[in-house]
């Protein structure tokens, strides 16, 4: 098993030509038998082809046995050391030369935008576009859950430069900054969303070709 195409975070984005993982519980509780029959009927919108898994622990497929992988608005929401732990799991899985293509939001920018506001709302925006703060705090069991297992937070932003050193420490090479559309491999285009790329930041990186 080589050359495959592995789509990380993909919510209802799954095009067959990928295989396509997400970490919500929604796929994970919709592949149990029988308790997930009803939730997979009724409840679940995620395509039949989306399978579980999570990046952090790693995925069920071969290490050094993926050409391409892409990732869009994942790495944002993990804590710092599980991002590490899941560019240490993408570049394993990558074979020598393989692509590794994501997008996130890019921290710089925001940071820019903010300082260059005099408006009463700057801070507003920030803190609703960066996903760092609460408006309200969860106050019932049901609230808590939904927060701790959803995944909607962003747990650590990013900027080009800091990930560029964190890509460098595992190895990846030939980091740069991406724009939607632009890499050589067509494949992308079955992934890639422009609303996912608009003003944040794309990073296209290499496995080294003597791993």
């Amino acid at each position: 098993m080589d050359n495959l195409y592995v789509h990380i975070g993909c919510g209802l984005k799954a095009p067959s030509t990928w295989i396509n993982f997400d970490a919500s519980p929604r796929v994970q509780i919709s592949g149990l038998p029988l308790i997930g029959i009803p939730f997979r009927r009724f409840r679940s919108p995620f395509p039949d082809n989306v399978r579980y898994g999570d990046i952090t622990k790693g995925l069920d497929i071969p290490d050094n046995s993926c050409r391409a992988i892409y990732a869009s608005h994942v790495i944002e929401h993990l804590s710092l050391t599980d991002a590490r732990k899941a560019l240490k799991n993408i570049y394993n899985l990558l074979q020598p030369e393989g692509l590794f293509r994501f997008v996130v939001p890019d921290l710089e920018r925001l940071a820019r935008d903010y300082l260059s506001r005099q408006d009463a709302t700057a801070c507003y925006d920030f803190m609703t576009h960066t996903m760092l703060g609460w408006e309200t705090k969860p106050k019932t069991l049901a609230q808590y859950l939904m927060n701790w297992r959803g995944n909607s937070k962003h747990l650590w932003m990013w900027d080009y430069r800091a990930l560029c050193a964190e890509l460098s420490q595992f190895d990846f090479v030939e980091m740069r900054r991406a724009t939607i559309g632009d890499s050589g491999n067509r494949n992308f285009a079955d992934v890639e969303e422009e609303d996912r790329w608009k003003n944040c930041l794309g990073i296209e990186c290499r496995k080294t070709s003597n791993a």
